[in-house]
């Protein structure tokens, strides 16, 4: 039986930037022991609950409705406010909010660094053929759908915008390559997102702005509101030296992400809801308003915040169809051939935590007290002469007069006690507040149409956390909160939904105290990377609706980005690492591994090579698109940055200038196959050095 093992060939510098990221980890004390004492302090304003009446746009059905009108719009948004609710916190939501940002605690003799976490794949060979030539493709999660980016290229031409820079490249064959083109488009940004290539047709992104005036509040002179928009351009390039801009179609709102299918752009733009002067997203071509998108809103009990607009342009006709939602902030997006899911993390409405606070003590807290000090609160709360805030005043009170009268034991069994029950039904509220939404939009040419929302508990990494496979989607999430009592609470599980996003199946606890770092479908396997102090690599069958666990290898380091090679093997890319004598983990250098995944109850890594230390840093990383692999050719290729003392390859090469402190450039690596072992010996790791100075 043949055996793989990678061994590497390292050469290329070619592209000079410097990257560098720095994260840091505070952590947060609790107290375990409550303080008591006579309240004294002047009593705070009176607080009064009041439960949100339901207007005739919210019945609480979850169902999504369409916005009739203008004047219908601003009374939905009135409703609407009343839900929202991002002004209020308390101590336990500002701990969350702190706890999740990144858990993992690093140290650097240098520098402390947190890691940046950034369908059947389209298995990102990145090369295609036309006429007989092979060409780079850009690294995409879906076969057939297409990613923008800022380079592109064919058979024969290299295409590259950067800020307001279109430049076209005749690059074969190599020894005849030329710049055939470089010009300034007459934009308005002077900074272009990205770009399509489809035959002799861009599809060019940049954000711009509408020129609108308005007439301020209870002012009476005209004035200028300038407001996001994103333009697409359609620029007709079968003239390398001439090329035309076609159509200019201008969305409003900023630009948030792009797929191509077949001739179609479908893009996303986010455009913030302004309350005082509400108006629906318009579409325009070259500044001549043509639509405004259908508008739709969800009968759920939060605050609506952005208008998300989903718009699809035929490249090569006059077709444009384009819907609008009006919802949360948007976050990741996967698209499949059929559908596009819009996720965001789901907003608390108005007053819950207050609500929650003391529904959380009268629950709680008091059944658990004894039966006299529970029958003093209950007169205290039937007096009504007194308000809410003189009521919690003399509760408060009594409780402590109350404490000072047990002793030590008895008070310490009554507060453990206590403590128990609050961890219990703090981590269900966390637990259920906690969730994803993700909308489910079927796209077919310029048909547009919702299909359903669903919802599941914690939050995505990235884009790579979703799949879509026949009529199943599968999601992979981390769930992270705060207890006052117990402290930070992680755990990562794997969803599966049906066609109207309803959950089927699980698989939850996986790796507790634990973060997802990288994810990857394929077919009925998922691949996922969890990180704390160690890399656990797990192996999960997917091929029915109740996932599980098939193998799982634990080793240093981390992954960030997980990438298929052939069905036994899995390339990752994240960095190596080490734990200190204190307990912390320290970052290496960047680490690509080829794990083994024949066997799925034991998976193992074949190979891995570490580049440099803590200073190197890669845009593979938290970039996909970064990233390229040739599997007809088995090269590997990744842009590098790292202090030049680092890289012992590089440094040793003659072209190199000493006087510089930091490299630049391009790793590519070239895998080989072995007929027998695996063992390094065999096949020794050659190096060969190509740099160019920065």
């Amino acid at each position: 039986m043949m055996k793989m093992s990678s061994k590497i060939i390292i050469p290329i510098a070619v592209i000079v930037s410097v990257i560098v990221t720095a994260g840091v980890m505070y952590a947060i004390p609790f107290d375990q022991e409550p303080q008591i004492r006579i309240v004294t302090e002047t009593l705070e304003p009176e607080v009064i609950y009041v439960d949100k009446s339901i207007s005739e746009f919210f019945d609480g059905t979850n169902e999504i409705k369409k916005i009739a009108s203008q004047e219908e719009l601003a009374s939905i948004l009135e409703a609407s406010s009343m839900f929202g609710g991002e002004i209020f916190y308390d101590t336990r939501v500002v701990r969350n909010m702190a706890m999740d940002e990144d858990m993992v605690m690093f140290e650097s003799a240098e520098n402390t660094e947190a890691p940046v976490p950034t369908a059947e794949p389209s298995v990102g060979d990145g090369v295609s053929k036309m006429g007989g030539t092979d060409y780079s493709t850009t690294n995409v999660q879906v076969q057939n759908v297409d990613e923008p980016d800022y380079l592109k290229n064919d058979s024969k031409y290299v295409y590259i915008v950067s800020r307001n820079t279109l430049s076209i490249i005749d690059a074969y064959p190599a020894e005849d390559a030329k710049l055939i083109l470089k010009i300034a488009l007459d934009i308005e940004s002077q900074y272009i997102h990205n770009m399509f290539l489809n035959g002799d047709r861009l599809v060019i992104f940049y954000n711009g702005q509408s020129d609108e005036e308005i007439i301020p509040q209870f002012d009476f002179i005209p004035r200028p509101s300038y407001n996001p928009v994103t333009h697409a351009l359609i620029v007709d390039v079968s003239d390398k030296e001439n090329p035309i801009i076609l159509k200019d179609y201008s969305i409003d709102g900023h630009f948030s992400d792009a797929r191509m299918i077949g001739d179609y752009a479908y893009f996303v733009t986010n455009s913030y809801v302004n309350h005082q002067y509400p108006r629906l997203p318009v579409i325009m071509e070259d500044s001549v308003r043509i639509m405004t998108p259908d508008a739709f809103y969800f009968d759920n009990v939060e605050e609506f915040s952005n208008f998300n607009t989903l718009t699809a342009i035929d490249i090569f006709g006059d077709t444009v169809n384009s819907e609008t939602f009006l919802m949360g902030y948007t976050g990741s997006f996967y698209v499949s051939e059929n559908n596009f899911y819009l996720t965001y993390q789901q907003n608390m409405p108005f007053g819950f935590y207050e609500n929650s606070s003391r529904d959380r003590f009268y629950d709680v807290i008091v059944p658990l007290l004894p039966n006299s000090i529970q029958d003093q609160i209950k007169s205290i709360q039937n007096n009504s002469s007194l308000n809410t805030s003189e009521q919690w005043a003399k509760i408060s009170e009594m409780m402590q007069d109350s404490y000072n009268k047990m002793d030590k034991q008895e008070r310490e069994e009554l507060f453990e006690k206590i403590r128990e029950a609050l961890n219990e039904y703090d981590a269900k509220i966390q637990e259920d507040t906690r969730k994803t939404i993700i909308h489910k939009i079927s796209i077919d040419e310029d048909k547009i149409e919702y299909v359903a929302k669903g919802t599941v508990p914690g939050r995505l990494l990235n884009q790579f956390s979703m799949d879509e496979s026949g009529d199943r989607f599968r999601v992979a999430t981390t769930t992270e909160y705060y207890i006052q009592h117990e402290g930070t609470v992680r755990s990562n599980a794997v969803y599966v939904l049906d066609e109207q996003l309803n959950i089927v199946g699980e698989l939850e606890d996986i790796a507790p105290d634990e973060s997802i770092f990288s994810s990857r479908f394929m077919g009925d396997r998922l691949y996922l990377v969890t990180f704390q102090q160690i890399d656990p690599f797990f192996v999960i069958d997917l091929s029915t609706d109740t996932p599980k666990i098939l193998g799982e290898l634990k080793i240093p380091g981390f992954s960030n980005y997980l990438h298929p090679y052939d069905e036994e093997h899995v390339i990752g890319i994240g960095r190596d690492t080490k734990e200190t004598d204190n307990g912390r983990v320290q970052q290496l250098g960047v680490k690509i591994a080829l794990f083994n995944v024949a066997d799925v109850s034991n998976p193992k890594v074949v190979d891995d090579y570490i580049i440099g230390d803590s200073s190197t840093q890669s845009e593979a990383l938290h970039n996909h698109k970064a990233f390229f692999f040739d599997k007809t050719r088995n090269v590997l290729s990744i842009p590098i940055s790292a202090d030049v003392k680092s890289l012992d390859d590089i440094t040793s090469s003659k072209m190199f200038a000493p006087d510089y402190n930091r490299w630049s450039g391009f790793y590519v690596l070239i895998w080989i196959r072995q007929t027998d072992s695996m063992q390094k010996e065999q096949s020794p790791i050659q190096t060969m050095t190509g740099d160019t100075m920065e």
